[in-house]
């Protein structure tokens, strides 16, 4: 009795589908070799039989084959009371499966299982524009998005939406976070500017928690929470507010429609800022010689990366050294 019992519980552990499909196919299979034993003269082989079956069971009924004898129809009749509802239900579970498949994708509960992806944290017109930037240079590069405020999926390419709060183990798990690439974290615009801070900062710990060898790029809204992002390991911090003043000024300074070169400096226009090493040619170089080169190679180079401390334009005597970093704008 317990063993009958177990394989019963086993038994309801498989999926619906799965057990209407076997039940579905054991119907086709035993109606089928008894109604090629029943009436050998019109299904003269088991695979008449099954292929009758299946054409009947599935209310096709294309009538190639037909049972003459009361036995054979009585069979026929036994199956198509028996077997119609098992395939009217096994059809029915595959389509509501199908139904709730899709309404998991769209509502953001079915986890990521691909690798080597970006996360990107919080849904707002900067998230947008990141998206359609990083696709235009790298339109394979999968793209994980974690919003707890959007209901449905944002249907993008190559997009895959959770919905969650990704200061959440479970959300992050949801995205596949220990084999992600990277992570970038905006600001959340629901929120007051030292809230928003704050949230995002205890997101960036959430991801290095899980995954400390990820790199993490998040935006900070406010100087004196800047020091906190970098004490939770931020590898890259975007201060906003000093970008954002720093272009309008020089715009006012210019007052020449510099707007429409900052445009140009977004990746999908077809050009973008790199940080390169520099190779054994260039040490001892000048920053003027340095330039030259790499203008040949359709490079422009910004400036020099040493340690912390990063020049922008220096004298043209600066002389490159083995352990610096080359700040170039290439596409």
């Amino acid at each position: 009795m317990a063993n009958s019992n177990k394989t019963i519980i086993h038994w309801l552990r498989w999926p619906l589908y799965y057990r209407l499909t076997l039940i579905v196919l054991l119907i086709i299979l035993v109606f089928g070799s008894i109604m090629s034993l029943v009436e050998p003269n019109e299904f003269p082989t088991t695979f008449d039989g099954i292929w009758w079956a299946v054409v009947t069971i599935s209310t096709v009924g294309f009538g190639d084959y037909v049972p003459h004898t009361y036995v054979g129809r009585g069979i026929a009749m036994l199956m198509i009371i028996v077997g119609a509802s098992f395939v009217t239900a096994y059809f029915a579970t595959i389509s509501a499966a199908a139904i709730k498949s899709q309404h998991s994708y769209m509502e953001g509960e079915r986890p990521f299982k691909g690798t080597n992806h970006v996360v990107l944290i919080g849904w707002n017109e900067k998230a947008n524009e990141m998206i359609e930037s990083l696709l235009s240079v790298k339109p394979y590069k999968q793209i994980v998005l974690i919003d707890e405020t959007l209901h449905t999926a944002p249907l993008i390419e190559n997009v895959h939406f959770i919905r969650g709060n990704p200061s959440n183990d479970r959300t992050l798990q949801k995205a596949n976070i220990e084999d992600a690439d990277a992570a970038i974290i905006t600001a959340d615009q629901h929120k007051n500017e030292h809230d928003a801070d704050m949230y995002s900062i205890l997101v960036l710990l959430t991801l290095k928690g899980v995954n400390p060898k990820l790199y993490c790029v998040i935006e900070i809204l406010t100087e004196h929470q800047a020091n906190n992002a970098s004490r939770a390991g931020a590898d890259e911090i975007i201060k906003s507010y000093k970008l954002t003043s720093h272009f309008m000024m020089s715009s006012y300074l210019a007052k020449n429609g510099l707007s429409h070169f900052y445009s140009e400096l977004n990746p999908a226009s077809g050009n973008l800022f790199q940080v390169l090493p520099v190779t054994d040619r260039l040490v001892g170089k000048t920053f003027r010689d340095a330039s030259h080169e790499l203008l040949d190679n359709e490079s422009i180079l910004i400036g020099v990366k040493r340690g912390e401390e990063t020049k922008l334009n220096p004298p043209l005597t600066y002389q490159i050294q083995a352990n610096d970093s080359l700040i170039v704008y290439t596409h």
